[in-house]
């Protein structure tokens, strides 16, 4: 007998999976499988849910030594990696901005300025929701849900960072999802709103020239205003506008192509690890995680209509041959390039000569701006508010 309790460490983790205390965790583990399922059998983020999968593994394991201070004094590498790379300073998703920010080109928003305006439209879902999530969480946590609609998953991460939201982990798996979900939300929430009449306006193209020194100065000025307008959303906008620098001064090439790939790709998978830190499953499964989930929801498409919504009403005050394609609107939210390739399918699929992509990007470039401008409104506005 006292042979088997010498070796009662085999079978400790799997009597612990099936207790009182250890089925929240066996649900996360099978949550982390399906998350990689998704990943290679679906290609839904798979840069970011296989790490969030292999993750929620990791740390749900019984005396997983990915979390926890060992003996020894060292700390887990999930543990180690959320305190040093989010906890601390927000730091991955800041720098996983400066990699997307070099993938933009601002030229079809700059050449098309009008285009700004659906970038702010489409953060309708935002506040909206922060407004229904406060029905059901304290003010903070709801406005950290709120921004799962910007379909932006960085931005999501650093505010509920920011505010210390207990659902992180959640906000973060509502926000990837919803984006990888684009293609099968956007086009059910915009024929919702639209007519097939209004979904086969045609946008005739013809781009004015960018100077160089104008996209130069550009993400200078949106630096300094933004900074002015939302101080809050400094490291956020910043960070995006130096990554974007780097692509148009010419003179840093391999910097912006390295920050376009290695970095971007380096700091998304760590950043699906570090997230995990925070889907253990004494916190993740829950009824507020399905709430949050629904209120996402919400937020996305509601972030859609609201940029549909708003190029109706312009084209009530727009002549004929003028008039924009209510679709374009919804291409405001921040899931970029993927919202713009939808728009461009649906209008091909109502009129197989109605091209939208090149107005479809301008506005979902504005959304880029948008969403992190709307998180820094956030960061700004709430902790007053909550304050009062």
């Amino acid at each position: 007998m006292d042979i088997l309790q010498h070796f009662s460490f085999l079978t400790d983790g799997i009597v612990y999976l099936f207790s009182a205390d250890g089925w929240r965790n066996l649900v996360m583990i099978l949550i982390g499988g399906l998350l990689i399922w998704l990943a290679i059998a679906k290609d839904f983020e798979p840069a970011l849910l296989m790490p969030m999968g292999i993750g929620a593994i990791l740390v749900n394991l019984p005396f997983s030594g990915a979390i926890g201070v060992a003996e020894d004094g060292s700390t887990g590498i999930i543990e180690w990696l959320f305190n040093v790379g989010i906890a601390a300073s927000e730091a991955m998703p800041l720098l996983l901005f400066i990699g997307i920010g070099a993938m933009i080109d601002f030229g079809p928003l700059l050449s098309n300025p009008k285009m700004f305006l659906f970038g702010a439209a489409a953060q309708f879902g935002i506040f909206l929701t922060v407004l229904i999530a406060c029905l059901f969480f304290p003010f903070k946590e709801a406005a950290a849900i709120g921004v799962i609609g910007a379909a932006d998953g960085p931005t999501s991460i650093l505010v509920s960072q920011v505010f210390q939201s207990k659902y992180m982990g959640a906000i973060a798996v509502a926000a990837y999802s919803y984006m990888a979900l684009v293609p099968i939300i956007q086009p059910a929430a915009i024929k919702a709103v639209t007519t097939k009449k209004e979904r086969m306006i045609r946008m005739p193209y013809n781009p004015t020239s960018v100077s160089r020194r104008t996209r130069i100065f550009f993400p200078l000025c949106v630096m300094v205003i933004a900074g002015l307008v939302a101080p809050k959303s400094v490291s956020l906008v910043g960070m995006l506008m130096f990554g974007n620098l780097l692509r148009e001064c010419l003179k840093l090439d391999n910097l912006s192509q390295t920050a376009q790939t290695t970095l971007a790709n380096l700091v998304t998978i760590l950043l699906g690890l570090t997230i995990s830190f925070t889907m253990k499953g004494e916190k993740f499964v829950d009824l507020a995680t399905l709430v949050i989930m629904a209120l996402g929801l919400v937020a996305f498409v509601f972030d859609t209509i609201g940029g549909v919504l708003f190029a109706k009403l312009m084209n009530l005050f727009l002549p004929e041959g003028r008039k924009i394609n209510p679709m374009v609107g919804g291409a405001g939210i921040s899931a970029f390039p993927m919202s713009a390739r939808v728009i461009q399918k649906m209008a091909l699929k109502e009129d197989n000569q109605n091209h939208l992509l090149m107005h479809a990007v301008g506005a979902n470039v504005a959304g880029q701006i948008g969403s992190v401008v709307a998180g820094g409104i956030i960061l700004t506005v709430v902790p007053r508010l909550a304050g009062l």
